[in-house]
């Protein structure tokens, strides 16, 4: 599907570099490349699903493209306009249009806060509308995520794990965004309430014309929310394509073995599963050329020195690749 609008977000050659310091004078003595030229584009309305196994940087990905934490390099776009280089203050009317719903549910929450008040928070922050106003803001935002209106007096731990992501869910909407990241929002939650919260999340993107950026490991979650997949591997994307294209004809080996390890319901169905050899490489010294060589069954000579670029193979269809 291709969007009418700009792109809310749009990213490119994205790096964060995290310094390795060590010793009394705590030296610089290397760096962790996160995120390593990363792009990609969200369009209204739309979702991107970033996947990857845990570590290879979709997490900071993400939190980069908020600058809740400050990339070391890049272009960041909030719909046209580069919000690299502003200011805290500069920065404060594009925090409205982007909000993030975290990993945890617990964690994420102030124990020492109600419901009512971790919910309305962004509103009094921003300065937005009178107290009872915000109160009545509130309680709509919790009668549609799921919640009775009179859990607003109630504090996180006395809510279930389902419920402390609604509320979660709720405190990202407060402000009315245009972009949500979502940093694997129902990982922690049983497999019945994520179906729940991911069907919820795709309500409210019907409502609301809301854009989402999905980090997830869990492919088969992803399939169902998202439009477009980017498949990280080791701070680089390798994969990057419509979710029918990624599904149907993958073209990296990577992701070709990110497939093959998705679950299968019925027991009659026999799949050749692509096992991948050895650990995920130390994104401190990464491995020359190809990120993936050294776990690549197909891995050539040219592999284990030229970095392949991202490039289009079909229209809409980027690969990371010199097979392909």
């Amino acid at each position: 599907m291709v969007s009418a609008n700009p792109p809310v977000l749009e990213v490119r050659d994205l790096k964060k570099h995290f310094p390795v310091k060590k010793g009394l004078l705590r030296r610089t003595v290397g760096q962790v490349y996160a995120v390593d030229g990363v792009t990609f584009t969200v369009n209204a309305g739309e979702t991107l699903g970033l996947v990857g196994e845990s570590g290879c940087g979709k997490t900071t990905a993400g939190r980069a493209a908020m600058r809740l934490v400050e990339p070391t390099s890049g272009s960041i776009k909030v719909e046209g306009q580069e919000i690299i280089g502003l200011s805290k203050a500069e920065l404060r009317p594009y925090r409205r249009e982007m909000q993030i719903i975290f990993q945890d549910p617990f964690s994420s929450l102030n124990p020492r806060m109600t419901a009512g008040d971790i919910v309305g928070e962004p509103l009094l922050v921003h300065g937005v509308a009178n107290k009872k106003e915000r109160e009545e803001q509130v309680s709509a935002l919790f009668a549609r995520v799921g919640l009775r209106p009179a859990q607003m007096k109630n504090y996180p731990h006395q809510f279930s794990g389902g419920q402390r992501q609604r509320i979660g869910i709720a405190r990202a909407l407060a402000l009315g965004p245009k972009l949500i990241v979502g940093d694997e929002p129902v990982s922690a939650l049983d497999v019945s309430i994520q179906a729940q919260v991911i069907n919820l999340l795709m309500d409210l993107q019907r409502e609301r014309g809301l854009s989402y950026l999905f980090i997830s490991h869990n492919l088969a979650v992803v399939e169902h929310i998202s439009h477009q997949i980017a498949v990280m591997y080791l701070g680089r994307i390798v994969e990057y394509a419509d979710t029918r294209s990624i599904f149907t004809n993958a073209q990296h080996p990577y992701t070709e073995a990110l497939l093959s390890a998705v679950p299968v319901p019925d027991p009659a169905i026999k799949r050749k599963k692509l096992v991948l050899q050895g650990d995920v490489p130390s994104p401190v010294k990464p491995p020359p050329g190809c990120h993936f060589h050294t776990r690549c069954p197909y891995a050539v000579a040219r592999c284990k020195v030229e970095v392949p670029s991202l490039r289009e193979i079909a229209p809409g269809h980027q690969v990371s690749c010199h097979l392909r």
